[in-house]
């Protein structure tokens, strides 16, 4: 029996069941929970890199998405709140849509 010891989706075990193959799981407490979400966000983030096309590209942006949905939640925050902080931090430093890439500054 393979053993993933990962954070899953919430129906992949109604849909192991489904295919009729037995699984062993259990609710982690909300500081483990924080912990796998940070480690499924990096596994998420390999997988957008590794991307070759715009569709692929999406689907892990959505997961990567979901992840955040699920880190707000576990820390009592909705998205409309880290909306707020974002666009604070965009209307004082900017975004990233203009593709700058900065190579050195002059020391002092």
């Amino acid at each position: 029996m393979p053993v993933y010891n990962k954070l899953v989706r919430d129906n992949i075990l109604n849909i192991i069941q489904k295919d009729g193959l037995r699984y062993e799981s259990r609710l982690l407490k909300p500081e483990e929970h924080l912990v796998e979400i940070k480690k499924k966000l990096y596994e998420e983030v390999k997988e957008f890199d590794e991307t070759t096309n715009t569709h692929d590209a999406l689907e892990e942006m959505a997961d990567i998405l979901e992840l955040l949905h699920a880190a707000l939640r576990v820390q009592n925050h909705t998205f409309e709140d880290l909306e707020q902080i974002r666009i604070a931090k965009k209307n004082k430093r900017g975004g990233f849509e203009e593709g700058i890439y900065l190579i050195e500054v002059e020391d002092r």
